[in-house]
């Protein structure tokens, strides 16, 4: 029975994501029971698309991402993929009708990867658009439950959530990226003079995001509001950790939240939505 199939499949893309990401997998489990799985779905595919490009590095990474693409077009035609993975993300795109566009879209992001190391201000949020605003954009299909009109209105500010969540993953990673891939996402920024000025523009441009997103997040649907505010909460003291670090310590190593502050961070998320104070 393919319903047996399905059902491992899913199971895959959980366990993807709780290995991957403690945070992101905090926030899944406080969605409403029926938006999990899709959104386990969907960040299983985005994973092992990431992975292609930035852990394979003794394959040919082109050659893999260009199967990739074509066995996930594939899967979403003929509605079936033995690819775990693939297969429970067709499932997620066939029922909530995730436009192909964003698809193409975060692929081509991923394509960026093998080629580019430097970004220009256009390349940049290019990449930016595909890698991270679409990603939002297709939960948001999952979570807006075929209201077409709350996804219009609630776009701008998936997409500037995305667009945060990627630019501090770029600054916990600044060395990894720049040392061990010679990658530089940021426009304008020299990382071998990476200093307090540098950080700060940054910064700046990520608190706007946050701010635009944060409007959007109190206009989601119940079922998927505090999901989402626990993911941005996480994100937000990251954020707020990263701020407080000297430049040249941000270059050096790798800023993380401990487990326990994470769980201060979901019960002080839970008691504000649980009062309607989101």
């Amino acid at each position: 029975m393919k319903q047996l199939f399905d059902h491992v499949s899913i199971r895959c893309s959980r366990l993807t994501t709780k290995a991957y990401s403690t945070s992101f997998s905090l926030g899944i489990l406080c969605l409403g029971k029926g938006l999990r799985d899709p959104i386990y779905s969907i960040y299983g595919f985005v994973r092992f698309a990431d992975e292609i490009v930035d852990s394979f590095h003794d394959y040919d990474k082109a050659s893999l991402l260009t199967r990739f693409r074509e066995e996930t077009y594939r899967a979403i035609e003929e509605g079936i993929s033995l690819n775990p993975i693939l297969n429970s993300f067709q499932h997620t795109v066939r029922q909530y009708q995730i436009d192909r566009a964003l698809i193409d879209q975060f692929l081509h992001s991923m394509e960026m990867d093998l080629t580019h190391v430097e970004y220009t201000p256009e390349t940049f949020q290019e990449y930016i658009l595909g890698s991270a605003e679409v990603v939002g954009l297709m939960c948001l299909r999952v979570f807006c439950q075929h209201n077409d009109a709350l996804y219009q209105q609630l776009k701008p500010a998936a997409m500037r959530l995305g667009a945060a969540f990627q630019k501090i993953n770029f600054l916990r990673d600044l060395r990894a990226d720049f040392s061990g891939m010679g990658r530089s996402y940021f426009p304008g920024i020299d990382l071998r003079i990476f200093n307090d000025t540098c950080k700060a523009t940054i910064e700046a441009s990520i608190a706007e995001d946050f701010r635009a997103a944060y409007v959007g997040i109190k206009k989601l649907p119940h079922a998927a509001r505090l999901g989402v505010y626990v993911a941005y909460v996480y994100y937000l003291a990251l954020f707020r950790k990263i701020r407080n670090t000297p430049s040249e310590l941000v270059m050096k190593s790798r800023i993380r939240i401990r487990n326990r502050h994470k769980a201060r961070l979901l019960a002080y998320s839970y008691v504000k939505h649980q009062l309607n104070m989101i």
